[in-house]
């Protein structure tokens, strides 16, 4: 089991969203290093951090898992969908998407200012300063300390 963190635009779809779908899939993905790792990387049975960004509470807000490995975005093949792509076929497709579950909300939103300051994160992507990928690894030291912090006194 590997973990990952996801990051959406609560406005878009938050993890109270997740929670009352129970699944979705986890499309829009435009990015070519995040969607080589849904591609490739992301599977069955791992641990997903739903992160929402682009918000008031910024930060680390609940928990998924995966239920279904990478298969073609097909919106990407909708001229009506906001993720259509022109160059993008289903005989030969660009983007990708896997399906998750709710898992559970944190407690409360991990803000990004807490976990920049935590210095078992500094080597994570997501507190590097320019990271924009919507998909990113976790490691399990990672994952670990986020979950600590989740319970601790930093408010």
């Amino acid at each position: 089991m590997a973990y990952w963190l996801f990051k959406t635009e609560p406005d878009t779809f938050s993890i109270d969203t997740l929670r009352t779908q129970v699944t979705s899939c986890w499309e829009g993905v435009r990015n070519y290093q995040a969607r080589n790792m849904l591609r490739d990387k992301v599977k069955v049975g791992d641990l997903v951090f739903i992160y929402h960004s682009s918000c008031k509470h910024v930060g680390v807000a609940g928990i998924a898992k995966v239920i279904r490995e990478s298969y073609p975005d097909h919106f990407a093949f909708d001229p009506e969908s906001e993720y259509f792509d022109a160059k993008s076929s289903a005989e030969n497709p660009r983007w990708f998407m896997v399906d998750i579950e709710f898992v559970r909300k944190t407690q409360r939103v991990i803000p990004l200012s807490v976990m920049k300051a935590m210095p078992e994160l500094e080597n994570m992507p997501l507190v590097k300063p320019g990271s924009r990928l919507s998909v990113m690894p976790v490691s399990d030291d990672e994952w670990q300390a986020i979950l600590e912090k989740e319970a601790g006194a930093w408010l």
